[in-house]
């Protein structure tokens, strides 16, 4: 079920969203540098070998008690928890009505208190405890036409501090990574409803200043990195994978002097 040693080795990771995107590439690699995972997602048949696959919609309490239980006792106990299941959202504040706004700050933020608040029993028998929440460059940059996805991602943020702090003294570290626009499926699916992908894709690019979209892998590396036992002093730290985005300033190709 695991990889051969590996930081990881004889820990045991529970990652949600697990079944595709950055949870399953999270997954993997985990997997791959030792750990024993299992995903919770509403397809959980979709996580290949090594990988456990579990059903649970975050948005439901009772799915969610149910599934962290059986993954335990399938682990063996929970070490590692990467709250990685989210929605996203488009428009103003305008564009969303009440419903859609509890809908996906129900998922992206209620649904890490529910999964955490399940884990939390194992996760303080645990020598090495720690979560990693996925979080967003939209929780600190200001994104056209994201409010509620970028209000959501804000909370997430916030609540990932909240978190470390109020688990310092039970020895889990709690930590968030800020992705960038990512190539997840999600954004692959927003690209195929615009009016030129192409167009769009283009546009995406160019606002990271690396020029290129981030990729799924690259936002696990950054997840096993505060996951790791090699990262036992970081807690309460907001990792940015978002190809300079946060952070950058560059001058325009045309201002630059050859």
């Amino acid at each position: 079920m695991t990889g051969e040693g590996g930081e990881f080795a004889r820990l045991k990771a529970l990652v949600t969203g697990g079944a595709s995107g950055i949870g399953l590439a999270t997954a993997t690699l985990l997997a791959e540098r030792g750990a024993r995972v299992a995903c919770l997602d509403l397809r959980p048949d979709a996580a290949p070998e090594p990988l456990l696959g579990f059903a649970a919609d975050v948005a439901d309490d009772p799915s969610v008690r149910e599934a962290v239980a059986a993954a335990a006792q399938a682990l063996g106990g929970i070490d590692v928890l990467v709250n990685n299941a989210g929605i996203g959202a488009r428009g103003t504040v305008e564009s969303n009505p009440d419903d859609e706004w509890h809908r996906v700050l129900d998922v992206n933020v209620v649904g890490i208190v529910r999964v955490t608040r399940a884990a939390l029993p194992h996760l303080r028998a645990s020598p090495h405890a720690v979560i990693v929440n996925t979080c967003s460059i939209a929780a600190t940059a200001g994104l056209p036409d994201r409010a509620l996805y970028s209000a959501s991602k804000g909370a997430v943020q916030s609540l990932t501090l909240a978190m470390a702090a109020d688990h310092l003294r039970e020895g889990i570290r709690v930590n968030c990574v800020n992705p960038g626009t990512a190539d997840t499926p999600w954004v692959r699916r927003l690209l195929e409803a615009a009016e030129d992908p192409t167009a769009e894709l283009a546009a995406l690019q160019a606002r990271q200043p690396l020029g290129r979209l981030v990729s799924a892998n690259e936002v696990a590396a950054a997840i096993a990195y505060l996951a790791s036992p090699l990262a036992g002093s970081t807690t309460g730290s907001v990792l940015a994978v978002d190809g300079g985005m946060q952070g950058l300033r560059p001058r325009p190709a045309a201002d630059r002097p050859d």
